[in-house]
């Protein structure tokens, strides 16, 4: 089994929960979440915006370091964006990467890519930091994916580029998680001027999934005891396993680690969270549009981790939005599929980095 595998799986799935608990008549909220991350997965095409910005972070140790004061600094009111253009078939997708640093090192870059069935195209940034030959700034470094595997000596997987299949797999997954989460405890209805919404979006319902300190506790012991299981139950189907590349050992091991979980260490460990994390706010809100689709979503975390070994306070505060616009209609591709001049093979970026570095 690969390294830390247990481990990212959890990571994985608890980051799922929280981002798919975002996803006519009302429906009650936890059922219009479910439906409309049903609706989600069957999108085939799309304009995507997404951001998320530290509000505040923090550390208390930070109060005797100038180098740490200087970081959290630039840190606070960072903002990290994605825009992009997606499609089903034939699968391509561009997206322009963004990152803003605020303050007195204020700086902006962009870093825009291809996907497609079998390549990844990344453009060359012109970032002053980080100093490339001049002749490769702007270009499109390409990766065939296909290659690259062939390589490596591992077999080429297409299906692990499988847009639809993705889908799919998110589709079942976010069912089988939601199902375990009680709707009086976690989901409630919001009323319209609650979330500030972009103008394109009409919501016939706004549905708001919180984790509070009263049953952040519940939730994690819900999420390992019995959404866990049922996960791995779904990625173990044959469709899905090949696409995630994982074997029957993997798996195995992965149901082995779950259920050799000690029950009362647990319960003792998450005890001890009331003394050091406090959740000021940790919401998702999505707003579902009049044809079932989530088309924007917000989360809002405000905790205060305190270490009572180090007596290390940190605060952290962020804002994160999704936002889909133009779904199922003709996409319109801005970058559009590098080629000629443009490309650089990674083989011909690695030899002009060689030469600028010999050069010096």
């Amino acid at each position: 089994m690969r390294k830390g595998f247990t481990k990212g799986l959890f990571a994985l799935m608890l980051s799922m929960v929280l981002i798919l608990a975002g996803c006519g008549t009302k429906q009650e909220p936890k059922e219009a979440v479910q439906s409309a991350a049903t609706q989600a997965a069957e999108m085939t095409s799309y304009e995507m915006t997404s951001k998320v910005k530290i509000d505040n972070l923090s550390f208390s140790s930070a109060e005797n370091s100038d180098d740490m004061a200087m970081i959290m600094s630039m840190l606070k009111d960072a903002e990290l964006t994605v825009d992009g253009v997606f499609q089903n078939d034939p699968m391509q997708a561009e997206f322009t990467l963004g990152i803003a640093i605020k303050g007195d090192m204020e700086m902006t870059y962009n870093i825009p890519m291809v996907v497609t069935t079998e390549k990844v195209y990344v453009k060359v940034p012109n970032i002053p930091m980080l100093p490339m030959p001049e002749t490769l700034i702007g270009k499109y470094i390409e990766l065939d994916m296909k290659k690259l595997a062939e390589e490596e000596g591992v077999e080429w997987n297409p299906e692990a580029m499988d847009v639809a299949k993705s889908q799919a797999l998110t589709n079942e997954i976010s069912e089988a998680v939601l199902a375990e989460y009680d709707q009086e405890t976690y989901f409630k209805n919001l009323e319209a001027d609650a979330v500030t919404l972009p103008e394109d979006v009409d919501a016939k319902q706004i549905v708001q999934f919180a984790i509070t300190n009263d049953n952040v506790k519940e939730a994690i012991t819900v999420l390992v005891n019995n959404a866990l299981p049922k996960v791995l139950d779904i990625i173990s189907k044959d469709e899905y396993k090949e696409m995630l590349q994982l074997t029957d050992e993997d798996i195995a091991e992965a149901k082995e680690a779950l259920t050799a979980t000690d029950q009362s260490q647990m319960a003792a460990d998450l005890e001890e969270l009331k003394n050091y994390l406090t959740i000021n706010t940790f919401n998702i809100n999505t707003a579902i549009n009049k044809d079932n689709i989530p088309a924007y979503q917000e989360a809002i975390v405000d905790i205060v981790i305190n270490d009572p070994d180090t007596k290390e306070v940190i605060n952290l505060a962020l804002t994160g939005t999704n936002h889909y616009s133009k779904i199922n209609e003709t996409p319109e591709f801005v970058i559009g599929i590098p080629a000629g001049d443009d490309v650089v093979t990674m083989e011909e970026f690695e030899e002009i980095l060689n030469e600028s570095y010999y050069s010096y």
